[in-house]
Order: structure tokens, then C-alpha cells, then sequence
């Protein structure tokens, strides 16, 4: 079974170039290890401060917990954020080609 989710955040923007060098570091780790059961993508909206990671997770453990760039990337983002980050669990609608291998 898969979980689909969304994260939304706004960094300051004194902390929104740190922001996306941490993002990067996870998906270098991730390209390298290339984990099973997770597809996942981390975008930088226009107004350059805010940031939307999509993930889907296949199974019962997320692989991103697994990570040390995860870890890594979390232990300071309560410094980095301006307002409080926005999970939710969300159910996939429609795709074109976003999600394909």
C-alpha cells in the first residue's frame, strides 16, 4: 500500500539558499543509495522562500528515515522556517508523466 505526502513550508529568505544546498544533499544520497519504496521530489516555488517536497512512500517504512542527509536536513529547519511547516497525507488525482519511472 502506498502513502502519499505533501509538505509546504516558507523559509526566511536569509535561509532559503541553505534550505535548497540541505534538499540537494538528500537526493545526492538518495540518487547514490537508490532506496526502494520511495518516490519523491522537492520543488522551490517562484517567490523563492517557499519550498513543496511530494513524496510517496511504498511499504510500511519510509526510507527517508534512513537517511543521514534527511537527518541532517531536518535538525535545523525550525530555525530555517518563518511560520510553521504544513503536512498532510494527500490522495494522488491525476498525473501526466510526473510520477512515471
Amino acid at each position: 500500500m502506498s502513502r502519499m505526502f505533501v509538505v509546504r513550508y516558507e523559509t526566511g529568505a536569509e535561509a532559503a539558499e541553505e534550505n535548497q544546498r540541505l534538499v540537494r544533499q538528500v537526493f545526492a544520497q538518495l540518487n547514490e543509495e537508490r532506496p526502494d519504496g520511495l518516490r519523491y521530489a522537492t520543488f522551490r516555488l517562484a517567490d523563492g522562500v517557499s519550498f513543496v517536497h511530494v513524496g510517496i512512500v511504498e511499504g510500511e517504512t519510509n526510507p527517508l528515515t534512513e537517511s543521514a542527509a534527511f537527518e541532517e536536513f531536518q535538525k535545523g529547519i525550525g530555525e530555517r522556517l518563518v511560520a510553521p511547516l504544513d503536512r498532510s497525507d494527500a490522495t494522488l488525482v491525476g498525473s501526466y508523466r510526473l510520477l512515471a519511472d
